[in-house]
């Protein structure tokens, strides 16, 4: 018989790590984190980037796949101190002429506010909608299994599996739905002619309808915060200021969780792998970077749009054809004129965060890998292009391009959020056809690098840990 697992070490404490080490923990293993930065939670952290008293989200910030989660949701993360603000719309979108199409929580109101393509978004939305508990640990669980509602994953992928401009041409009427559908389907930072794109907004879109887009009280911390008081009660421990530069610094453990890309994997345990597998992880593909800026204003954003302000996000890119051709510079590696911008607005809806009458704002485009081409000028002609007079309310900002991201998150490479690039092929195969396991039979990937990839949902490390018990368990009692 092999020897029980005493000792498990869980590198990184990113949604994923902690989600991984709260598994690990639960099913009684001896569980330590280790965390590089001195605040914990990766990409989900809380920060004063731009003035005292102004708490600013260094990653994201909006929240629909964390609280769609089916791990979270299993945790009750509201016990551990974690709450969700819901906006009035879950999503604004405005236009030129001075209005906004916006994305309200309620399915049959969205389908209201859409007119004449409200029938076709119910329909195209539908399934998810009705049936997420059941979908949902199919779409975020690991890839190669057999589904267990082939029926409702079809009717799904009737639609998610087209591009998403050919998507809102086929289906939709109205320029303005097809101008919402294209900002959804830009979170993918893929070009929305490319397939998975339409997957991508139809999850998120759904979303809205299922959980909403809410932010935390308090920003993005509090979930890492809720994380940590539930891996507390497991048993688990964390040690922050902890860079592991190689696996034999956290000394004899039987299992290892990895919280990394492949980049950084390589770096702590090239030499516990094989030559192939070693191989495998070098080739692995970055996706496009962000740049990214926060700011402290002394006013709301003087939106041209009322529906703005219902909404704590809102997808700055005017039409289908704009977004689609800043999204299609980024994959071609160059640097859109109109960028299609991304933007939180979290203290019209948590004044906490800010001193009493002052607002932050979190905004950001897509960019190409390591770029270093200041799009500052850019991003804030596209928020003034629809709120005139937004560079008079800004007391201050802090510009973060992809090369300062990937210094304050190592996993962030060369400004890449979304863990590795989402092509049909990557998708498919991330980092290779183990998703979870390496050649070491004890050092397990459970990043966003692995399915289902990019999000605040922890599924990754949810995923990647119960693949780890379950191997352990196979091979304990085996003679």
């Amino acid at each position: 018989m092999r020897p029980q697992i005493s000792r498990a070490v869980v590198i990184g404490s990113g949604p994923n790590g902690l989600a991984a080490a709260i598994t690990l923990a639960r099913a009684g293993l001896d569980v330590e984190v280790f965390e590089a930065e001195r605040i914990p939670g990766g990409a989900a952290r809380t920060l004063e980037l731009t003035l005292p008293g102004f708490h600013h989200d260094f990653g994201s910030a909006v929240h629909p796949m964390a609280a769609a989660s089916p791990f979270f949701s299993s945790l009750g993360l509201q016990q551990y101190g974690l709450e969700w603000i819901h906006s009035p719309s879950a999503l604004a979108h405005p236009f030129d002429d001075g209005t906004a199409v916006t994305l309200e929580r309620d399915l049959h109101s969205a389908a209201g506010m859409l007119r004449e393509d409200g029938e076709m978004w119910k329909r195209i939305v539908r399934p998810l909608v009705e049936h997420w508990h059941a979908l949902a640990p199919e779409l975020l669980a690991p890839l190669i299994r057999l589904p267990r509602h082939p029926l409702l994953l079809a009717q799904f992928g009737l639609h998610a599996v087209l591009p998403a401009r050919a998507l809102a041409n086929r289906y939709f009427k109205n320029w303005r739905t097809k101008a919402l559908f294209a900002g959804l389907a830009a979170h993918s930072f893929l070009s929305l002619d490319d397939p998975l794109s339409a997957a991508v907004a139809i999850v998120l879109g759904a979303t809205a309808h299922i959980v909403g887009w809410p932010i935390p009280r308090g920003g993005a911390q509090s979930i890492t915060s809720a994380l940590l008081r539930c891996l507390q009660e497991a048993g688990g421990r964390l040690h922050t200021s902890v860079r592991v530069e190689s696996m034999a610094s956290l000394g004899k453990f039987q299992l290892a969780m990895c919280d990394l890309t492949p980049m950084q994997l390589l770096g702590v345990a090239a030499d516990r792998f094989t030559p192939a597998y070693a191989r495998t992880l070098s080739k692995y593909r970055y996706g496009p970077g962000v740049f990214k800026v926060d700011y402290a204003l002394n006013c709301p954003i003087p939106w041209t749009a009322a529906e703005c302000a219902r909404a704590a996000t809102v997808h700055i890119g005017g039409t289908l054809n704009e977004i689609a051709a800043s999204e299609d510079a980024m994959r071609q590696r160059r640097h859109a004129e109109r960028p299609f911008v991304l933007l939180a607005q979290p203290t019209l809806f948590d004044p906490t965060r800010a001193p009493i009458g002052q607002h932050i704002v979190w905004a950001y485009c897509h960019v190409p890998n390591g770029s270093d081409v200041d799009m500052l000028g850019r991003v804030e002609a596209q928020i003034e292009r629809f709120a005139p007079g937004f560079r008079d309310c800004i007391l201050a900002r802090n510009v973060l391009q992809p090369a300062d991201l990937e210094h304050c998150d190592a996993n962030l490479v060369g400004g890449d959020i979304n863990g590795g690039d989402a092509c049909l092929k990557q998708f498919l195969f991330r980092p290779s056809w183990r998703q979870y396991s390496t050649s070491a039979s004890d050092i397990y990937l459970c990043s966003s690098s692995t399915p289902p990839g990019g999000g605040v949902h922890g599924m990754c490390g949810y995923n990647a840990a119960i693949a780890a018990l379950s191997s352990r368990e196979s091979a304990s009692s085996t003679p």
